[in-house]
């Protein structure tokens, strides 16, 4: 399609790509987003080539949770100035728009929330005074326009991720579409059309789910209602639809696994049920060993796998780990500070399974379903502070751990990409010492493409800005996780744009380093060294710090021997 997106800056309007705006350090100034045609002859934009905009205003959600349907007459006012000049625009045009270019439609989002606002009317019927525009413009909408504007609905979730069965998102792509076909005509298949074969799709996977019965409300979630004239976005309520999600696999202590590999079968009781804060996973017990603990972890059954209406996070926990992982066997890497492969494959379900000899999964639902077990087993980071449990020492401790498992993995070309409190385990059971274990390795980085998990208190700075780590990112996230695991100061982050003011903010005025020094000198040493390295292509020295701690270690034990390895 010939479009482009393109974002708004309010100091000279003129459009921009958003690359070039970060790069520019524009970011600050632009208040709109766009759909718009592609004309190299303009790089930043005409307003009659504009199809479609969308406003981000941080409060439009404050308006759903207070059960304020209204909206600000500033945000309202704005909106309809955009839209009028859009519509004016237009009608100056050479542009061949169809007949319903009279009606232009205005996005208004936040982080989570959004709607719709429609404004339809000719303009030509718009009587200038250059003395009164603005009374002219007021005077027009009272006599010759139409507003319509839709209910505040959640259109993404707290992972970014849109809720394409949901009323709000619905309603953005609505307008989307129609703001096309005022150009592009319309499709050669209607929408009822697209939306029945869409919902007989949806009705095979909810079969395949067992997700109950979809006949209340025939294929779809939603009723499209045909109309003579311009559709407008409506929300049809359907009382009977009530579609309750059946727990497809439930494990309880006491429950028995068997796992399948190419080569054996192995048996694991459930001896203890956990939560990561998103997806649970277990302490098991080998039934061979019974006195040797283990973690387990459960992906989902492949009839589940559905990235564009599930997150994807249970994968990155199971299936993606479990790659990193058996990459680091492959290649010899080994330390107790990191966690050990013990066993992967595929579930064996209850009855006779009907899987074919070429592969692929059976109707049980949960035939395929990924499996990963690892050790050692050990309390989170998370656990210990709520607790009230991680100290000077163990901050110390956790620091030398975490580095010298950066260090060994480093050394295969491996980076990490999500340290966070729930991401450390305190392995103390069968042990002198006891020590910390980074797990969670899901998100590592491999290879140039890939992209560490998002975190607005735990990511790196350069990671927030590029979707990227540096040589010393995960170092400074190990900073962060010190910092507020110390009782630091946990700022209430709700945007990139405010979590890397925090971080700027901070650093500047050292209060990550005044914190750390409080706990201990070699902290505020290691916080300092790790702020000269922020988003430069130096290496890390993880040896000069992990003798350092090592020696602060000795110093807190007492003289009692540390175990260095790895």
């Amino acid at each position: 399609m010939p479009f482009s997106v393109a974002c708004l800056c309010k100091e000279n309007w003129k459009f921009y790509q958003a690359e070039k705006a970060i790069a520019n350090g524009n970011l600050g100034g632009l208040c709109a987003t766009g759909i718009l045609l592609n004309n190299p002859r303009h790089p930043h934009g005409k307003w009659d080539y504009i199809l479609e905009l969308a406003l981000l205003r941080p409060d439009i959600g404050s308006h759903a949770v207070d059960n304020d349907k209204q909206l600000s007459p500033s945000v309202l006012g704005e909106a309809l100035f955009y839209a009028i000049r859009i519509l004016i625009s237009r009608s100056l045009s050479r542009l061949n728009f169809s007949q319903s270019s009279n009606s232009v439609f205005i996005v208004l989002v936040d982080s989570q929330y959004g709607r719709v606002l429609k404004v339809e009317g000719d303009v030509n019927k718009l009587e200038y005074d250059v003395n009164n525009v603005y009374e002219c413009v007021a005077e027009w909408i009272k006599r010759h326009c139409r507003v319509a504007v839709s209910p505040i609905d959640r259109i993404w979730n707290k992972l970014g991720n849109a809720n394409w069965g949901d009323i709000g998102a619905l309603q953005v792509l609505f307008a989307t579409f129609h703001c096309i076909t005022q150009f592009a005509g319309p499709p050669k298949h209607s929408v009822e059309d697209l939306a029945a074969d869409h919902g007989s799709r949806l009705q095979t996977r909810r079969m395949d789910r067992q997700l109950g019965d979809t006949r209340a409300n025939g294929n779809g979630l939603f009723r499209f209602q045909q109309h003579s004239v311009s559709p407008e976005i409506v929300e049809v309520q359907d009382d009977s639809i009530k579609v309750e999600t059946e727990e497809l696999m439930k494990l309880e202590v006491g429950s028995v696994l068997w796992l399948e590999d190419s080569n054996f079968q192995k048996g694991y009781q459930i001896n203890e049920v956990l939560s990561s804060g998103e997806h649970p996973y277990y302490v098991a017990s080998s039934l061979e060993d019974p006195g040797k603990s283990l973690f387990l972890y459960v992906g989902s059954p492949p009839s589940q796998l559905e990235p564009a209406w599930e997150g994807m996070s249970l994968w990155y926990q199971v299936q993606r780990q479990t790659k990193i992982l058996t990459i680091m066997k492959q290649k010899g890497i080994s330390s107790k500070y990191l966690p050990q492969l013990s066993a992967s494959g595929r579930i064996i379900h209850p009855g006779q399974c009907r899987r074919s000899s070429s592969g692929g999964n059976c109707d049980h639902p949960w035939c395929g379903t990924p499996i990963l077990v690892t050790s050692p087993v050990g309390e989170t980071v998370a656990d210990m502070i709520s607790g009230g449990r991680f100290g000077a020492n163990e901050a110390i401790r956790c620091c030398h751990d975490c580095l010298s498992a950066l260090s060994t993995a480093a050394s295969a070309g491996i980076r990490h990409g999500d340290i966070r409190p729930e991401n450390l385990i305190y392995v103390r059971s069968s042990v002198r010492y006891p020590y910390f274990v980074l797990v969670g390795w899901g998100h590592a980085i491999l290879e140039e493409r890939d992209r560490p998990a998002m975190n607005l208190h735990f990511s790196s700075t350069f990671a927030l800005q590029e979707g990227k780590l540096c040589s010393a990112s995960d170092a400074e996230s190990l900073v962060y996780m010190l910092y507020f695991s110390c009782r630091g100061a946990l700022p209430e982050l709700d945007s990139v744009e405010g979590a890397l003011q925090w971080r700027e903010t901070s650093w500047s005025r050292r209060l990550i380093q005044q914190k750390l020094g409080d706990v201990s000198t070699v902290l505020k040493a290691f916080s300092d060294y790790v702020d000269s390295l922020c988003g430069t292509p130096y290496p890390m020295d993880y040896d000069i710090w992990l003798r350092r701690l090592r020696r602060n270690m000795h110093e807190e034990d007492s003289g009692k021997e540390i175990d260095t390895s790895g």
